[in-house]
């Protein structure tokens, strides 16, 4: 990743939350926003990882930074993970999202959600997430599940299964009630 590459995360993640990406927003989300904060060093973490120089000087100080931010505010996503632009975590508390999932541009996570492994039978495997995904509070994507771009897991829904695009599913397990999509759950959508 390059600086620009992670100027460009940084202000998309922001936009998210404002639809703007000024200093004066950032400093209000920075000091308002914890899932933007969260995310920040998330970003930041994975850039000086990368570099050779900062792996040894500034990575260290982040690294301890981003495990204070996981136990203060109850989210619990590995430094690396591949996210794409515009992540809006929109409330904390009680996030798990293994590391080796793949979450893609403008998803919504809200409190509860887990994104994670299962090793073992039909479904083993890691999740993959579309873009313009919502997880509502309480959703479980869970196995080699893949959910489609423009999809909604309703709130407490437990998703092991693949979800075609713009379905809306609910349920444990999650079954198919709409075929709606997200469309009125993604604000401020960044368009990359």
């Amino acid at each position: 990743m390059t600086f620009r590459e992670l100027k460009r995360l940084i202000h998309s993640d922001l936009f998210r939350y404002y639809g703007a990406s000024t200093f004066l927003s950032f400093l209000k989300a920075y000091f308002k926003e914890a899932g933007f904060r969260y995310t920040f060093y998330l970003r930041v973490g994975e850039y000086s990882h990368d570099k050779m120089l900062l792996r040894y000087s500034i990575y260290p100080v982040i690294k301890v930074i981003h495990k204070h931010l996981t136990f203060k505010f109850g989210i619990s996503i590995p430094i690396g993970t591949r996210i794409g632009y515009g992540f809006y975590i929109g409330h904390f508390g009680g996030i798990v999202i293994n590391g080796q999932s793949i979450i893609g541009n403008n998803c919504n996570l809200s409190q509860g959600v887990t994104i994670g492994e299962i090793s073992f039978g039909n479904n083993k495997g890691i999740p993959t997430v579309g873009d313009n995904v919502y997880l509502a509070p309480g959703s479980k994507v869970i196995g080699g599940a893949h959910v489609g771009s423009f999809s909604i897991v309703a709130p407490n829904s437990v998703l092991n299964q693949s979800i075609e695009q713009y379905s809306v599913v609910s349920g444990v397990p999650a079954y198919l009630i709409s075929t709606n999509g997200s469309r009125d759950y993604i604000h401020n959508p960044f368009i990359n």
